[in-house]
């Protein structure tokens, strides 16, 4: 895999986030294996009246034929966001659990649900002939 981009919004970068998202990454890795590029976007606190005062954390994977986990979310009114390494485990178990389901996707475990037909209703016919 190529490096880790981390990049930091509305706030200073910080080594031990860095590293925090590195040891995620690479437990990541070292699960699935097969990741070939990641991106995590981390922004600071903000001073919006419904998000303010949390993290944000969006991950960016890449996996071989085109395929990507996308991981963002906002932290709506989930306090718990005000905590940067709870913002960031969040992220990383929504990543891991988005990997589960495009590995078994990939394997052809995972059912795909087909559009439904709309079922006919019994004509006057069928009726009288049961």
């Amino acid at each position: 895999m190529e490096a880790v981009h981390i990049e930091f919004q509305g706030m200073e970068p910080q080594e031990m986030l860095r590293a925090a998202i590195a040891r995620h990454v690479a437990e990541l890795e070292k699960r699935f294996g097969r990741i070939t590029a990641c991106r995590v976007v981390l922004k600071g606190p903000g001073q919006h009246h419904r998000t303010g005062g949390l993290f944000e954390v969006h991950i960016r994977l890449a996996l071989p034929d085109e395929k990507e986990v996308n991981v963002g979310h906002k932290p709506d009114a989930d306090e718990r966001h005000a905590d940067v390494n709870f913002a960031i485990n969040d992220a990383f178990k929504r990543a891991r659990r988005g990997l589960q389901d495009q590995v078994r996707r990939l394997q052809g475990r995972m059912k795909s649900h087909e559009p439904r037909a709309e079922a006919a209703s019994p004509t006057k016919a069928d009726k009288t002939s049961t």
